[in-house]
């Protein structure tokens, strides 16, 4: 059943170590290739992003998670994280941290890692999460040789986000109805698809936005969502 998270992780890790071997390629390489990821990230998330049917409730979601974000301190705990993993890994003045929140963000947040967990829950069909391996693995090159071994950590919560996911909806599958579960996929991607522009703006260092913060509006959704359907 988790054989497609296995996958993904294990490709996070490969290509982390060949982006820790290719660390020495030159700085003008690594800057141009790192911001056309974050454009591609910011193109990915604007395809996902319009797909919405309800942006209102979209908005509404992303701003209560927002707030509930901020109050949980949801970025500064992974970055808390991220600094720990760094003293205890990464040499001193190190981006570690930068790595490991940047990547756990681009690979955790995106409709293929929600619908590819799906399905191997509910059919134990991994060619969607297989597919994704390959994506993550040569972003996770590029992004390792850019922003240090901090990348190779993010495949730990893609391997508990993605597995907890696989296995709620093997159990959840019996109780949602199906046209539900197909509107809630395609919203749950539209309110990823703008955090993922938020992250390709980071990335692009073109403004910081603290993206982990809204990631409780995901939740939100989903409850908004529930709610309407059933009243």
């Amino acid at each position: 059943m988790l054989s497609g998270v296995l996958v993904n992780s294990g490709a996070i890790i490969v290509g982390s170590l060949l982006g820790i071997i290719l660390r020495n390629i030159t700085e003008e390489m690594k800057d141009t290739v790192t911001k056309g990821i974050g454009l591609g990230v910011i193109v990915l998330g604007i395809q996902m992003a319009i797909q919405t049917r309800s942006f209102i409730v979209i908005i509404i979601s992303l701003c209560i998670g927002a707030m509930l974000g901020e109050w949980f301190g949801i970025e500064e705990g992974m970055n808390r994280l991220g600094l720990f993993l760094e003293t205890r890994f990464a040499r001193s003045g190190s981006n570690f941290a930068e790595g490991f929140v940047t990547a756990s963000l681009i690979f955790v947040i995106g409709s293929m890692g929600i619908i590819g967990s799906i399905e191997s829950g509910v059919s134990s069909s991994h060619a969607t999460l297989y597919t994704k391996s390959v994506m993550d693995g040569f972003m996770s090159i590029m992004l390792t040789a850019s922003l240090g071994a901090g990348v190779l950590f993010s495949s730990i919560p893609i391997f508990i986000y993605q597995g907890t996911i696989v296995l709620a909806a093997s159990v959840l599958v019996r109780l949602i109805p199906p046209e539900l579960m197909t509107e809630l996929m395609g919203e749950i991607s539209a309110i990823g698809g703008i955090m993922i522009c938020g992250i390709g703006i980071n990335i692009l260092k073109i403004s910081y936005i603290r993206v982990s913060n809204f990631l409780p509006g995901i939740l939100i959704m989903i409850l908004v969502m529930c709610v309407q359907y059933f009243l």
